[in-house]
């Protein structure tokens, strides 16, 4: 989701060093750095922590980014676009990869590979998207329509958006894995009260990941789903890990606590990631924005040092009490 709450005091001395960066980002002056050689250890470039999809055995970084709302502008919105070419581009600059989308966003996934494509960073970029549609002809089309827009081929993972006609659509993608047309298949919800169907289905069906939502406030997850992706060996991507902004209501204007030094966080919004990436069931974590400085503090979270259990409890108790 997009981040609403305001600068807070002492995020804005941490954003103040970006703000050259971010302007020349938005005039296109700044080169895209080159992709690394594939990671084959646990951290990727900078201390990225990376996380192995245990079905293929490939590793991704932990900090991705969604584009619900965000990436959904048109393309002939000459300032909006440069203002997301520049949140893409803080993006790749920090080590993210992961990126997700759907075309129940509107114009993202368009957008998305229109930006991809101009910062030569399509095959930079982990790609993830989804279908939500009916029917298996519908499902068919959509797919590949989405394809085409990111310009992805094959793409690294399919999902079925909000299980919808779930069954009809793991039938499809299970034949294009087979074929080689996506890499992993997938499911998603945005909706605690969901988990136990998506807990149903990873044990019905062969899945590559699951995607939920899941946040230091909303722990529902840690009952029954993430233990179920452990025993049955399937990737998660975390949605709303900022409680659709609730998480910034609920701190306000209270500055991050001291010992967040302890793990490198100078944000709460670095605090809310670090506490779900450190989950050792959380493959990745894919927050929106629209703020160029917030995409490059959110890719900053998927570095080490991560929170240990005691200290994940504190960020959650700091949290609660706030």
């Amino acid at each position: 989701m997009i981040r609403t709450a305001p600068f807070l005091p002492h995020r804005r001395s941490l954003l103040a060093g970006l703000a050259g960066a971010v302007t020349l980002a938005l005039l296109g002056l700044t080169p895209v750095r080159q992709p690394d050689a594939k990671a084959t250890s646990a951290h990727g470039p900078e201390g990225m922590v990376l996380r192995e999809i245990p079905r293929s055995g490939e590793r991704i970084p932990a900090a991705g980014m969604g584009s619900y709302r965000s990436f959904n502008i048109s393309p002939r919105d000459t300032e909006g676009m440069a203002r997301m070419r520049a949140v893409l581009r803080a993006f790749l600059d920090g080590g993210g990869r992961v990126m997700d989308s759907s075309p129940m966003y509107g114009e993202s996934e368009r957008v998305l590979g229109l930006l991809a494509a101009e910062l030569e960073a399509t095959d930079m970029l982990w790609m993830a998207t989804k279908v939500w549609t009916t029917g298996r002809e519908a499902g068919v089309q959509q797919m590949r329509t989405s394809m085409n827009l990111l310009g992805t081929d094959p793409m690294d993972l399919m999902q079925v958006h909000n299980l919808l006609d779930v069954d009809t659509h793991l039938g499809t993608l299970q034949e294009w894995r087979e074929e080689g047309r996506i890499r992993h298949l997938g499911i998603t919800h945005y909706q605690a009260r969901r988990h136990d169907d998506l807990v149903k289905l990873i044990e019905r069906h062969p899945l590559d990941f699951v995607q939920f939502n899941y946040n230091v406030l909303d722990r529902n997850a840690e009952r029954r789903l993430l233990p179920a992706c452990r025993h049955h060996g399937v990737a998660t991507l975390i949605n709303e890990p900022f409680g659709q902004g609730r998480l910034f209501r609920r701190v306000g204007e209270q500055p991050v606590p001291a010992w967040a030094a302890e793990i490198r966080c100078h944000s709460w919004a670095q605090l809310f990631l670090k506490f779900l990436i450190s989950h050792p069931d959380v493959t990745a974590v894919i927050p929106a924005t629209s703020n160029p400085a917030h995409a490059a503090d959110n890719v900053a979270a998927g570095r080490e040092p991560l929170p240990d259990r005691t200290l994940r409890e504190r960020i959650a108790d700091a949290v609660s009490a706030a």
